[in-house]
């Protein structure tokens, strides 16, 4: 009796048990579907399934999820991106590491195709991108006499850490390929004066590509990456690979909770993503003791500049490698376009949200000295890049009249909506001008 009384009670508790967890899975979902609705604004299970993705709703803003995050040497342009087919929908790391739907040097296969160069670092890059998304560049240049019935072709030769004289060799390397343009946008600043900057700590001449990008290559070139550095490659590699399993689950998720939980999932490795990629760009950027017998050369100086001579130095460097690629450009009658870029740390008018300010801004971050002192440095040349008919374009103040948040990091990059307004700016502002040119033009 009472080993049947036992079965009984625990039949009963058993029930008990699979109805609270009932109750609670359907909560749970009842949760998750609410929570999935805030989130995407439509139902979960008569929502329109993502076609790849960063479509998913989760943050992979600087995952490299198809790409290894340390770069190649290219032994004309210091370094390149890893060639990839996969690259996202639409896009791939083409033949000589730029991020494009083309191999190059292109070649016009119709006869009323417009070529747009776009060049500079990764917000350049990011730019081109957005470009051939959202084409709104070529909206406004479909305003330009001329240009109502073209094909507009958008060419990124930027890549993330260029800075000057790397859009200056690269813009002349692959005009002695024969590649055609028909105008060059070039996107900059920032890189000059904050990796410079860097180059500079370090002892290495301020015109060298950047040291946090040569620094890792030249490590493993000669077999001296440190220890933690390699740790932290073994991670970001590892979470990759379940960013995209989760990623691939996320994709097939049946169950509003089952979203949700992934979701969580996955973005708590992004965010392990992010930290191992700081922790690694932290001990690549250190200095070798022992770099005597070093296979790569690259030319340092004897001693570290003081920032006034290092800046001023930089912003010449800067200067003159945008009237060398005008003066190139100009031979062909190749429209050219300077943009300095906005950053957060040269102080505007500009009021940030609490919500941006901690997204934006790190307190620890060895850039913000860099654009204080280097962006005042940069804005002191326009008379001379005006004077040489360079059509240089002041961004700094492009989101001063918008109070949602614009940036996705405490660098440089910008979110959805700021890439909107930038672009917006850089088109608006390369139509009025054509269209003083044509007005000139028309005067003579």
């Amino acid at each position: 009796m009472k080993d049947l009384k036992l079965i009984n009670k625990s039949q009963e508790i058993l029930k008990i048990a699979l109805i609270n967890l009932a109750f609670l899975l359907v909560f749970l979902e009842l949760g998750s579907l609410g929570w999935y609705f805030v989130k995407h604004k439509q139902f979960f299970y008569t929502r329109d399934k993502a076609e790849n993705k960063s479509a998913l709703g989760i943050n992979l803003e600087g995952v490299r999820l198809n790409q290894s995050i340390v770069e190649r040497f290219h032994p004309f342009f210091g370094f390149i991106q890893n060639p990839s087919p996969d690259f996202r929908p639409g896009f791939k790391v083409n033949n000589y590491g730029f991020i494009s739907p083309y191999d190059y040097p292109f070649k016009k296969f119709k006869k009323n195709q417009f070529v747009i160069g776009i060049f500079g670092g990764s917000v350049a890059s990011d730019f081109s991108i957005f470009q051939v998304q959202n084409k709104i560049l070529p909206k406004y240049l479909k305003q330009v006499p001329g240009l109502q019935d073209k094909e507009f072709v958008i060419l990124s030769f930027a890549t993330g850490g260029y800075k000057q004289p790397q859009q200056l060799l690269i813009l002349n390397y692959f005009l002695a390929l024969g590649q055609e343009l028909d105008l060059v946008v070039n996107i900059d600043g920032f890189n000059e004066v904050a990796l410079s900057n860097l180059n500079n700590k370090n002892q290495i001449n301020l015109a060298m590509p950047s040291i946090q990008h040569i620094s890792p290559l030249t490590s493993l070139a000669n077999n001296s990456l440190s220890i933690k550095a390699m740790q932290a490659t073994i991670r970001i590699k590892e979470n990759k690979a379940r960013i995209n399993e989760g990623l691939e689950s996320l994709q097939h998720c049946s169950l509003a909770a089952c979203d949700a939980l992934t979701s969580v999932y996955v973005q708590n490795l992004v965010n392990n993503y992010r930290k191992d990629v700081i922790a690694f760009e932290k001990e690549r950027s250190k200095k070798q003791q022992d770099d005597e017998g070093s296979v790569v050369f690259i030319n340092k100086n004897k001693s570290i500049l003081e920032d006034s001579a290092a800046f001023e130095q930089m912003a010449w460097n800067w200067a003159k490698s945008s009237i060398f690629m005008h003066k190139v450009l100009s031979a062909s009658n190749v429209p050219y376009f300077h943009v300095l870029q906005p950053n957060q740390y040269y102080q505007t008018k500009r009021v940030f949200g609490e919500a941006e300010k901690r997204i934006a801004f790190n307190k620890d971050t060895p850039y913000s000295k860099a654009v204080e002192l280097g962006y005042p440095a940069i804005l002191g040349k326009f008379p001379n890049l005006q004077k040489n008919n360079v059509n240089i374009l002041n961004g700094v103040k492009v989101f001063d009249q918008t109070k949602d948040a614009v940036y996705v990091d405490s660098c440089c990059h910008y979110n959805q909506a700021g890439k909107l307004i930038f672009s917006n700016y850089v088109g608006s502002s390369i139509l009025e001008s054509l269209r003083k040119d044509e007005a000139r033009s028309k005067k003579k």
